[in-house]
């Protein structure tokens, strides 16, 4: 009877590292792609280029992080120069599509309509389709298990906590940049009115001296 329990716990036991672990893996199960931030100086612009198979899925998302009034100007072309995408001063986007020839697709990003802003800005390019969470998935007929079953809601809540991580990341940046230009706007504001102030102050005290230094000059021709 005790060995009866001691074996059903150490399956149970096994059961969940098996399970700790596949779900550790799920991380990894995601299409290739890439993430950069990078800075884009004003009336300038910056060119991406990726090759690409016939119909492949890519998704470019971009969110501007710092600088001017977060916007940016975004296109992406086709290897044939045709434009499938064009966006003029946005702060951020979301661009999926799946490739109808093959060659190099061309994706940039331009601050050329800004004079002296110069941005932070940040893309994730993602390529390819997701490959299934289990290798005979998608041929099987019978039921998920449980165990199965449960692997596929934790890798689709892990899917959605990396989305929502890479957001409030974004959001703490972008709440951060604008905070140090608040900090700074301030701290030039009151270095100003402290010069101001001290303007004032001594031009005040030289005004009372000279008042009084005409009296005294006043009197003193009186006497005589």
């Amino acid at each position: 009877m005790g060995s009866g329990r001691g074996a059903g716990a150490r399956s149970g036991i096994g059961a969940a590292v098996r399970a700790l672990v596949l779900a550790g893996l799920l991380c990894a199960l995601r299409a290739g792609g890439t993430e950069l931030t990078f800075e884009l100086p004003d009336s300038d612009k910056q060119c991406f280029h990726q090759e690409l198979e016939r119909g492949l899925k890519f998704t470019l998302d971009y969110q501007v992080i710092s600088g001017g009034h977060y916007d940016v100007d975004c296109y992406v072309e086709d290897p044939n120069g045709k434009m499938i995408y064009k966006e003029t001063k946005k702060q951020y986007d979301s661009f999926p599509h799946r490739t109808e020839v093959k060659g190099v697709y061309t994706f940039c990003f331009s601050n050329e309509f800004s004079t002296f802003s110069h941005k932070t800005v940040y893309f994730d390019f993602q390529v390819g389709d997701e490959p299934p969470i289990l290798p005979d998935m998608s041929n099987r007929v019978t039921a998920l298990t449980q165990m199965e079953s449960a692997c596929v809601t934790i890798h689709e809540a892990l899917k959605t906590v990396i989305d929502s991580q890479t957001h409030y990341r974004l959001r703490e940046a972008q709440d951060r940049s604008r905070a140090e230009d608040l900090n700074g706007r301030v701290s030039y504001w009151s270095v100003g009115e402290t010069l101001i102030l001290f303007v004032v102050s001594i031009g005040q005290v030289l005004l009372l001296k000279s008042f009084f230094t005409e009296k005294r000059a006043g009197s003193g021709r009186a006497s005589t």
